[in-house]
């Protein structure tokens, strides 16, 4: 994988910021960090500046595996043009039988995992989420998660940092949401960032020449073709994309030349 910030790589950023570009983010790993309770991920004060500005500049969404509820209260103030949550589901809930396919799922999995300390189930409604990050033995506990999942048949499971994610086969998913989005807002393109393997949906939903995926952390499992070093530089990245938009970014043939990138001194205030 190459890193997407690197000064080779900048110039295929640059085409996409030029083109009638969707803006797509996961949030948990990729907007706000990974921190040892979910409930208390947030944002950092200065990439909601940064993405603020950038929603301004580029029709912008968010996809997230948290309900609609809790990711749209966590980007509150921020003006994303659209938020889906429950890895896509959410807002289509176009399954009428999975709250109820959901529940029994719960039921069942309550009954398999009684004896995995640390392992705890989340029902979303429409999906359901397993966290194993208090698990002391962990690789026990995936082993235990996986072998649960696979007795419900119906069932996909999508790895994430410390968490399995499990979601009705066959239903709406993040490429799903993400080229949805695109459409909805009359894209030409589209830029993903994601984290995990919950996002691996979203960067095989169309071809590269039309979607740029951008993975937080390297790997060599991934379908992104770029990535970050770290959750951190999504502040870069966010800038970056600002300065192509504002006129702090200009292509001198094919080497890029940057007078930023920053943050306009109205947003800094």
């Amino acid at each position: 994988m190459a890193d997407i910030l690197a000064k080779r790589n900048l110039p295929v950023l640059a085409d996409f910021a030029a083109s009638n570009v969707l803006l797509a983010f996961d949030y948990d790993g990729t907007l706000a960090p990974i921190v040892s309770r979910p409930d208390r991920a947030r944002i950092p004060a200065r990439t909601r500046r940064l993405l603020a500005d950038v929603a301004q500049r580029y029709p912008c969404v968010v996809i997230s595996g948290r309900r609609l509820k809790d990711i749209t209260a966590r980007l509150n103030r921020i003006p994303v043009w659209y938020v889906f949550g429950n890895l896509g589901i959410e807002p289509v809930r176009d399954d009428q039988q999975a709250p109820e396919r959901v529940r029994d799922w719960v039921e069942r999995l309550t009954e398999q995992l009684p004896s995995q300390r640390g392992v705890v189930i989340e029902e979303k409604e429409f999906s359901l989420t397993i966290h194993y990050r208090r698990a002391r033995d962990k690789r026990r506990a995936v082993e235990a998660i996986n072998a649960a999942v696979a007795t419900l048949g119906d069932a996909r499971a999508l790895a994430s940092p410390q968490a399995v994610s499990v979601v009705p086969h066959g239903g709406p998913d993040k490429g799903v949401a993400l080229q949805h989005a695109r459409r909805l807002f009359a894209c030409d393109t589209a830029m993903f960032v994601g984290d995990d393997g919950t996002d691996e949906d979203a960067f095989t939903s169309d071809d590269p020449s039309r979607l740029l995926g951008i993975r937080v952390g390297a790997s060599r499992t991934t379908a992104a073709r770029f990535h970050l070093r770290r959750q951190s530089d999504i502040d870069a990245l966010l800038a970056t994309l600002i300065a192509m938009r504002t006129g702090q970014w200009q292509t001198t043939g094919s080497k890029p030349v940057s007078r930023g990138p920053r943050v306009p001194s109205s947003r800094m205030r």
